[in-house]
């Protein structure tokens, strides 16, 4: 089969051939319609993720769009939008053909598009259900990271969650200034600045909850900026694998530090979650910017993934 091979650790991907994979009982072959990259697959086919090197050769990619061809309890020609549970093996989303469980199939309806619906998975999940933990009905939500992918969702679900003011934080200044168009209240730049402090100011009133892909210094910061009781709500380590957190703010005004991992949260959960996005997106309230690729351009996407880790970016692979 056609696929995105990656033939040494910390080398580019590049168009190639892999073995065909042999579907299992409880799992669905699929035909890869487009598949969404994400900077997790960057750092494993570098082997800098913490799990160590991949085994290569192999093709990347842990979700995407597809047709099932095979499958126990799914019929054949659904098409469904699908994660893996790692981006390790010889199989992963970017090539023609992929085996899947069943249970993290999500059937399509025809009203989204295959790139849209790629492009909300992983990113978006783990956005949603960040938000869903904090409870940000009512809130004052602070969104780091607001640029990325999933902090363009997390703008746009705080708001449809009842959120009552949005403050939006990242680094790329020019990237943030499409965050008031995505329905955030306020911008605030994570730079050299007292970040606290121009969090506070910018919300004008008390800070309920942070939401943080991002962990390091700009966490901390955050943190320091949330009242009495406040929720810090970490899924993503952007700004660094480490933060040292300051006893003070955390202990005095009882603050909540609540993780989150799509990896270890139950498919039906998920499936739940992107249900939800996906209706939004098609009713016109949620929008994600995305690019999109072909197969024969993976070594081109993949360098616009490693250097620009906020883009979402969809590789067409049935076709391209």
């Amino acid at each position: 089969m056609r696929a995105a091979v990656v033939r040494e650790v910390d080398a580019l991907p590049e168009p190639g051939e892999l073995p065909d994979p042999q579907r299992r009982n409880g799992e669905a072959l699929v035909e890869v319609l487009a598949a969404a990259l994400n900077p997790i697959d960057v750092k494993i086919a570098s082997g800098t993720f913490y799990a160590g090197p991949p085994e290569v050769p192999y093709a990347p990619g842990r979700e995407g769009v597809g047709l099932v061809r095979e499958g126990d309890r799914i019929a054949e020609g659904t098409r469904v939008r699908f994660e893996l549970d790692s981006g390790y093996g010889t199989n992963g989303s970017v090539a023609e053909f992929v085996t899947v469980d069943e249970a993290a199939c999500v059937p399509l309806s025809d009203d989204v598009e295959d790139d849209v619906a790629a492009a909300l998975g992983i990113a978006g999940i783990v956005s949603w259900l960040a938000l869903e933990k904090a409870n940000v009905d009512g809130a004052t939500v602070v969104v780091l990271g607001a640029t990325g992918a999933s902090g363009q969702i997390a703008v746009q679900g705080a708001k449809l969650m009842g959120a009552k003011r949005v403050i939006a934080a990242a680094r790329n200044v020019d990237a943030l200034s499409r965050a008031t168009d995505l329905g955030a209240d306020a911008v605030v730049p994570i730079g050299d600045d007292d970040l606290a402090a121009a969090l506070k100011n910018a919300a004008a009133g008390e800070i309920d909850v942070v939401i943080d892909p991002l962990w390091g210094a700009p966490a901390v910061a955050a943190l320091k900026s949330l009242r009495i009781g406040g929720v810090l709500v970490h899924f993503g380590t952007s700004a660094g694998i480490e933060a040292t957190v300051p006893s003070a703010p955390l202990r005095g005004n009882n603050i909540t530090i609540v993780g989150h991992s799509n990896l270890t949260t139950p498919n039906e959960v998920k499936a739940r979650a992107y249900g939800e996005l996906v209706k939004h997106a098609i009713g016109g309230r949620l929008r994600v910017a995305l690019d999109v690729f072909p197969l024969d351009r993976i070594a081109d996407a993949w360098a616009e993934q490693a250097a620009f880790p906020h883009r979402k970016i969809v590789i067409h692979v049935t076709g391209s």
